[in-house]
């Protein structure tokens, strides 16, 4: 992290655009990869196996890093390292081994739900984008509504389990939604780097909020960019408002910015 009074200095817009402009070109690199649950997505070429893997990464991500990765090979594992494959042909038998899955809280009753999910889904979809969707339209201001809709959808199954609603966070909960804004950076973000996939067209970087963590809430108020006390839907909005004013068409870059500094 950047010493504070390094960080005092920061003075005009121009000068904390100039700092976390290379903040970015430091952390938004191929060696960023290894490290971090993105890393699991990226041993997949196939686009529905990086939107699965991301996804179970994203949702596991809680912890110690180097733990997420770990529990995400084991459960790619289960599914013969073929996720969309799995999801389209697997059989009942084939769901045994799930049933030792546990991650912190999240567990088998919550991963075969997940599984449950990814199975009707993708029998009926080519691409889970059109599950964050539903109502879309180029208004920046578009996330809010489209989070409360993927989280209604993801749980209209029947007997969807009520304990495992807690594992999708939502908005309408007034929750920061961290982990299901990191994974929507990494389908939707397109740059020349190599950490992000961009493998989605509908959802536009603009409208992205960035990922709000322990690290990044720190690093985001040190730098005068958060300045409601707590940390909840409306403190990731009032983030992105001002990363906005940095950079219009990819305020969410900036999330390499302060999450490097805050893990740094």
């Amino acid at each position: 992290m950047a010493p504070k009074g390094e960080r005092s200095t920061l003075r005009s817009e121009m000068e904390l655009k100039d700092f976390l402009d290379q903040k970015v070109a430091q952390f938004n690199q191929p060696g960023f990869i290894a490290l971090d649950p993105i890393s699991i997505p990226h041993r997949f070429s196939k686009k529905q196996d990086i939107e699965i893997a991301g996804f179970f990464a994203a949702i596991l991500a809680w912890g110690q890093r180097k733990t997420i990765i770990n529990k995400c090979l084991e459960l790619l594992a289960m599914m013969d390292n073929a996720p969309h494959d799995f999801m389209l042909h697997h059989q009942e038998e084939d769901l045994k081994p799930f049933l030792n899955f546990k991650h912190r809280t999240f567990n088998d009753i919550d991963t075969l739900y997940f599984i449950a999910f990814f199975a009707w889904y993708y029998r009926n979809h080519q691409s889970l984008e059109t599950a964050f969707t539903l109502e879309w339209t180029d208004d920046p201001d578009v996330m809010e509504q489209l989070l409360v809709n993927f989280h209604h959808f993801f749980f209209s199954l029947p007997d969807a389990p009520q304990r495992t609603r807690k594992h999708i966070a939502t908005p309408a909960r007034k929750a920061a939604c961290k982990r299901i804004n990191m994974f929507l950076r990494w389908m939707v973000r397109k740059d020349d780097k190599g950490v992000d996939f961009g493998i989605w067209n509908t959802l536009k970087p603009y409208q992205l909020i960035c990922p709000c963590d322990l690290h990044v809430d720190r690093v985001g108020r040190e730098f005068g960019l958060i300045t409601r006390k707590q940390t909840d839907w409306l403190t990731a909005v009032e983030l992105t408002q001002r990363l906005r004013e940095l950079d219009p068409k990819d305020p969410v870059k900036y999330d390499f910015a302060l999450f490097g500094m805050g893990v740094g």
